[in-house]
């Protein structure tokens, strides 16, 4: 597998947060970000730590009621991403 530059990552993170952005307050799971984005779920997943880690997403380890996820996780945009992505608008 070929890699992947710098500016194509960031390029492919700045579509994860536009699609977190349209669906807010929505979480979902990293298979439908993988699947609307037409990207791996493994590399998908890569990149949404990388963008919790600049604290952009937040991860979702539990569900409605209250039980963690064994193998899943959801996403959502934080709110400090909403705010400025709002402003942008």
């Amino acid at each position: 597998m070929p890699k992947i530059s710098k500016q194509k990552i960031e390029k492919i993170s700045e579509q994860i947060l536009s699609h977190l952005y349209s669906i807010f307050p929505k979480q979902i799971f990293t298979s439908d970000v993988a699947r609307e984005l037409a990207r791996d779920e493994e590399f998908t997943k890569f990149l949404l730590k990388e963008l919790e880690k600049k604290e952009l997403v937040i991860k979702i380890n539990k569900n409605s009621s209250g039980y963690e996820y064994s193998r899943r996780l959801r996403w959502r945009i934080s709110n400090k991403a909403y705010d400025i992505y709002k402003k942008l608008q």
